[in-house]
């Protein structure tokens, strides 16, 4: 049975399962038709050109995965921020561990989507806020038909949350194949401030697809910092959609790091509603093997007196693939607008590839606008210089684009979690730096 199949056959029960009478029943109800009409995105769709999913879907997926194996912190602990103080929200093959996570109902709410979804507490935020925002294409119609679990982070007004929050995914290898569908929502009300790290992981060799959506609003002069940590195995992809509302005078700063994965597709999307705001994107992806990241992002002004930064590095080894397809859209409302978008790339093997396509579609006149794109190898005689001098030609390699990607870490705002990915780094590139950030 193909994999679209089995999900048509298994929603039915799905809903008898969570309640019919929920109050996303008709949403869950709505886009299921809409991908039982769409089915998975194919490279025939423009927006997946240079992506193909076929060999993932030919797996033979577990749709809800009904078996326990419970882990220990032990074995689980060098994915976890452990040096500074958190919130924790752990989920193990889809389902909430309450061993390894720390959660709070005191002033804010950090806890889980399943419980705000039942409870009469939470309704006015779901009403407000659940799926508002999320574009029903064919991976987030999926998800959304089958949403049921994730984080739910709501900040009050005034509210700056005093530690971050991390959000991390598990996946222990219990079947064969599974099919994980989290579905996040956060909501920061007014000047509210909160720092989010989200991680997917995969414990085995086995094939694990995830297909996440995750919908932030942003209120008036709030902050989000949110940062995606993907280094995962080669028999885990990711479809990670994100969406992000702005309101008048709010920064949202999204910062993802690609280092492993079979196949991942990074879908951001903001939404500018509201003047004299930031949005910053930025990442680095470092690939070896036969790996494959596909950064699609768009970011669309509707109102005047607004920002937008966009600044993705590459570095791309063995028969690896990179995608970068980054679109700003300028509404004629919005004059004053500064968009920036640059996306550089690095080739270390002649058989690695890279598909970039800066997009700019601009109806007003008064804007100030700019996008880049470089595709190239290390420079021959900064190597050369280098070595020269006495470093060796791998640390020498590994400087040179450690300083290439810096422009990206040198904006994260946790001082940990910037130790812990130059060190991703390093390990990546294969070296000792010598030095921590």
């Amino acid at each position: 049975m193909e994999l679209k199949e089995k999900i048509v056959s298994s929603y039915v029960a799905f809903e008898n399962k969570v309640d019919v009478n929920s109050n996303i029943h008709k949403i869950r109800a709505k886009a299921f038709h809409q991908f039982e009409n769409l089915g998975f995105p194919t490279k025939k769709l423009e927006a997946w050109k240079y992506t193909s999913l076929k060999s993932v879907l030919k797996e033979d997926f577990t749709l809800f995965n009904t078996n326990e194996k419970a882990i220990e912190f032990a074995d689980v602990k060098e994915y976890f921020l452990n040096d500074v103080d958190t919130y924790k929200i752990v989920f193990v093959d889809g389902k909430y561990s309450s061993f390894l996570s720390e959660t709070t109902h005191d002033g804010i709410d950090v806890c889980l989507l399943s419980s705000a979804l039942t409870r009469s507490k939470h309704k006015p935020v779901i009403e407000n806020y659940f799926n508002k925002i999320a574009k029903q294409d064919n991976m987030t119609a999926l998800n959304t038909a089958f949403a049921n679990e994730g984080a739910y982070i709501y900040i009050p007004k005034n509210v700056e949350v005093e530690k971050p929050v991390q959000i991390i995914y598990f996946s222990t290898g219990s079947v064969n194949a599974a099919l994980l569908q989290p579905r996040n929502l956060v909501v920061t009300e007014e000047n509210a401030h909160i720092q989010i790290i989200e991680r997917h992981q995969n414990l085995s060799e086995n094939a694990v697809l995830t297909n996440a959506v995750t919908e932030i609003f942003a209120g008036r002069n709030a902050t989000v910092d949110f940062y995606k940590i993907q280094n995962d195995t080669n028999t885990a992809s990711l479809v990670d959609n994100t969406y992000v509302d702005q309101k008048t005078g709010s920064v949202c700063s999204m910062h993802t790091f690609s280092f492993g994965g079979k196949i991942v597709r990074n879908n951001l999307n903001f939404y500018q509603n509201g003047e004299h705001m930031d949005s910053i994107l930025k990442g680095v992806t470092i690939l070896e093997s036969k790996q494959h990241v596909d950064h699609h992002t768009l970011v669309h002004h509707i109102a005047p007196n607004c920002e937008s930064h966009q600044d993705y590095k590459g570095i791309y080894d063995g028969r690896s693939t990179g995608v970068f397809n980054g679109k700003v859209i300028v509404n004629k409302e919005a004059q004053k607008t500064n968009a920036y978008q640059q996306n550089n790339n690095v080739l270390i093997s002649d058989k690695a590839t890279v598909n970039a396509k800066p997009q700019l579609e601009i109806f007003a006149d008064d804007v100030k606008c700019s996008h880049g794109c470089t595709i190239g190898q290390l420079d021959s005689d900064a190597l050369f210089y280098m070595q020269q001098r006495g470093i060796p030609k791998k640390e020498a390699r590994a400087l040179l684009m450690y300083a290439f990607s810096n422009t990206v870490l040198e904006s994260v705002k946790i001082p940990q979690l910037k130790a812990r990915i130059n060190k991703l780094i390093a390990q990546k590139l294969g070296v000792n730096l010598g030095f921590d950030l």
